[in-house]
Parts: C-alpha cells; sequence; structure tokens
C-alpha cells in the first residue's frame, strides 16, 4: 500500500532539511519502504496554478496562508496505515514538526465510489 508523507514544519527552516534524516532515508531506503522523496525549496518559490473561466491565473506563493509549511515529502510502501504510521514515527522530524500520512488512492476506487473530482 502507497502513502504520501507530507514533511510539514511550523516555519521555513533558516537551512535546508537536517542532516539527522540521512540515516532514516538510509534505512528505509534500504528496506524498500521509501519509494521516493525529497525536501522542498521555500514555499516562497512556489508557483499556484488556477484555470477560472477559461483563464490561467498564476499565483507566486503557496495555494493557502497557512502556519503549516510543506518541506518535503515521501512516498512510502507499507504493509497498512499501522505500518506507515511507524516509519512516520521514526522520521526526525516527527519530534519537531508534523507528518501527514495519506493513502493513495486509485482512480478506480475513486469513480466507485462516485469520487471522481479528486483526480
Amino acid at each position: 500500500m502507497k502513502f504520501m508523507m507530507f514533511v510539514c514544519t511550523d516555519s521555513e527552516p533558516e537551512t535546508g532539511v537536517s542532516d539527522d534524516c540521512g540515516p532514516w532515508v538510509a534505512a528505509n531506503d534500504a528496506n524498500g519502504r521509501r519509494v521516493l522523496g525529497s525536501p522542498l525549496v521555500s514555499s516562497k518559490e512556489a508557483l499556484t496554478v488556477r484555470v477560472r473561466n477559461g483563464e490561467l491565473l498564476v499565483t507566486e506563493g503557496p495555494f493557502a496562508a497557512t502556519q503549516d509549511v510543506i518541506v518535503g515529502f515521501d512516498i512510502l510502501e507499507c504493509a497498512d496505515s499501522d505500518e506507515a504510521i511507524e516509519v512516520a514515527r521514526a522520521h526526525p522530524l516527527a519530534q519537531l514538526g508534523r507528518l501527514e500520512l495519506r493513502p493513495f488512492a486509485s482512480l478506480e476506487e475513486l469513480i466507485a465510489r462516485g469520487d471522481s473530482s479528486q483526480s
């Protein structure tokens, strides 16, 4: 089962993601739980894209003004949500920020539930 794990903090870090993440990344890459992951540049460099009434609207900055800042992400492959929680629990930034886990849904599952608006 695949999970998207958003790595969030209360504010933009003054420096890059902590080197403390190195052992967590290496261990989860080695055991196949971490499929992909990366730190992200500052939310100040984000571009938000919308189309309204056929008009392209591009805004600089994140899509929402919020206290939480997404500073990175990881895609996890876990047996179930309990395993994903244990993987997130061991992440060094779980002590300083928040890790949001969301299971991936297939388009077929969404259509079957009548929720095709998510794609």
